[in-house]
């Protein structure tokens, strides 16, 4: 900092001074004090005010040089405001507090970016490795012969994993776009089944779909959500039978598979929690389910028993 831009920021105090110095300089002439005293005077006053900003100057700007030093030496320039020394200045203790309420929100959305770059990582890793398995499964079909519906499951497997990796990806980007009009329930549950039809089939899986309502919501979300139930139940329900129900602003979506254990319950919308029954998979798909109907305004609630059935409830906003 230079000493000129260091006495402009005080000219106030400056004009403060000169003017207390002529005022004085008039009272003492008209009370008829001696001329050499007055000189004297001002001539003290002003060498006490350069003294006192002169020291000032140099105090500042050891404290700046100092604070440019710790932050040259720091790897992430946003921790500066957690290094700082509490001032003792009324004033600059504001700033400094204002400093590190900025400071610590730059941390907590530092250490939220990294975080998920961590997480999409891992997810893709899983990702990669789940989408290997359906196109290793296509070259072993193919070569034996080629069973066509085997091949269109694997595909449908395969595809079903790519959506899920680009609909993460959607969630984690601020500018998403949510498409709200108004969708028949039953519509999408039905494009939902058309669609994993191979997979269903391959599992032997049959589907029940009665009732329907219409919902402000966005249709593809919708689709994408049942579809994901499907999937689950195409690995969890071989076999075994789902029924979708639509009526009066709610869809249940249930089948007779497997089940979840009670202590497992509540932890299966937790990203990458895949649970005793471990099929390899990411984890990932109840999550997404979730998540897409937080951000829907849609409550999804989850009850199982363990060898009988497993129900989702979708209650869509009034």
């Amino acid at each position: 900092m230079k000493l000129s831009a260091y006495f402009r920021s005080h000219i106030v105090s400056l004009c403060l001074v000169v003017l207390f110095l002529a005022g004085w300089c008039v009272f003492a002439a008209l009370a008829g004090v001696n001329g050499m005293v007055i000189l004297l005077t001002a001539l003290a006053v002003s060498l006490c005010a350069a003294a006192v900003l002169v020291c000032g100057y140099i105090s500042a700007e050891r404290r700046l040089k100092k604070l440019q030093r710790v932050a040259d030496e720091l790897e992430r320039p946003y921790l500066l405001g957690e290094v700082l020394q509490r001032p003792v200045n009324a004033v600059e203790l504001e700033y400094f507090n204002v400093m590190k309420t900025v400071s610590r929100s730059a941390i907590d959305a530092a250490e939220s970016a990294a975080r998920q770059r961590d997480e999409y990582r891992a997810y893709v890793e899983k990702w990669v490795h789940e989408i290997k398995t359906p196109l290793t499964a296509c070259q072993l079909i193919l070569a034996g012969g080629g069973d066509e519906s085997k091949l269109r499951a694997q595909l449908r497997r395969a595809d079903n994993t790519a959506e899920s990796i680009l609909w993460y990806a959607r969630l984690q980007s601020a500018g998403a776009s949510t498409q709200i009009a108004e969708v028949s329930v039953r519509a999408a549950a039905d494009e939902a089944v058309k669609s994993e039809m191979e997979l269903l089939i391959a599992a032997g899986v049959s589907v029940n779909t009665e009732g329907d309502f219409t919902a402000c919501t966005d249709g593809k979300a919708l689709v994408f959500m049942i579809k994901q139930l499907l999937v689950n139940s195409a690995k969890y329900c071989r076999g075994g039978k789902v029924w979708i129900c639509a009526g009066q602003g709610v869809l249940t979506f249930e089948d007779n598979g497997s089940g979840i254990l009670p202590h497992e319950l509540p932890k299966i919308f937790n990203r990458g929690y895949v649970g005793s029954n471990g099929s390899g998979g990411t984890g990932m798909g109840l999550y997404l389910v979730k998540q897409t109907c937080a951000a829907l305004g849609i409550s999804l609630t989850a009850q199982s028993e363990k060898g009988r059935f497993t129900r989702f409830t979708f209650v869509f906003p009034k």
